[in-house]
């Protein structure tokens, strides 16, 4: 159970990256007063932690219903994760989410949901990442663990919204620049072992013949 916690956390974190959001909270964010910011933080952390928490608990049952099974998941889910590995360490992923910040309207409540909790927060990466997770966990305990790790972990982008100015002066551009290098080369691997177990559960892909 230790080690699966701990591959769900690790797995979450780099997806999340909630310092790399702290930039993007600032220009979303930009011209409002610091309890509208406090506002806009709490609630976007309280959407993206329900929308990740009904994946965990539901999303299994939900591909099954579609007709997909889990190692088709996740190798599809292996190779995006891998996508925005590389949008990491090539710097590409701020530029889409600054993009997708643009897009979000003035307006406190639509700024919480669209852009920052959806698909800032709980994008499609993180989605995947926690029904990829939670189809690899062995019991009902392992399923509690994972919804405790995503709401700690969402409560730390939270916070990090709410030190956004401080963190973004502390780190600096070339802090940053680090920061996003190396997560994004430990989520490439986490997304190769990802597609991996997907292959290897192919029922007969292996098969000897």
């Amino acid at each position: 159970m230790r080690e699966y916690l701990l591959n769900a956390f690790v797995t979450l974190f780099v997806t999340l990256d909630p310092i790399g959001l702290a930039p993007i909270f600032v220009v979303v964010t930009s011209g409002m007063r610091g309890w509208q910011r406090r506002r806009v933080a709490l609630l976007a952390a309280s959407v993206a932690a329900g929308v990740l928490v009904a994946f965990a608990l539901l999303g299994a049952q939900l591909i099954g219903f579609l007709g997909i099974s889990l190692p088709a998941f996740r190798i599809a889910g292996g190779l995006l994760l891998f996508w925005i590995a590389f949008e990491m360490v090539f710097d590409r992923r701020n530029i889409r989410r600054s993009e997708a910040a643009a897009a979000g309207s003035e307006d406190e409540g639509n700024v919480a949901v669209f852009p920052l909790a959806v698909p800032l927060t709980a994008g499609p990466g993180a989605i995947s990442a926690t029904i990829l997770t939670a189809s690899r966990a062995t019991s009902w305990v392992d399923i509690a663990g994972l919804v405790a790790i995503i709401l700690v972990l969402v409560a730390a982008c939270g916070a990090i919204f709410l030190l956004a100015d401080q963190i973004e002066r502390a780190l600096g551009r070339i802090g940053r620049i680090v920061v996003s290098r190396l997560l994004g080369i430990l989520l490439a691997a986490l997304a190769v072992q990802f597609a991996l177990d997907g292959l290897l559960a192919f029922p007969g892909l292996f098969a000897a013949r």
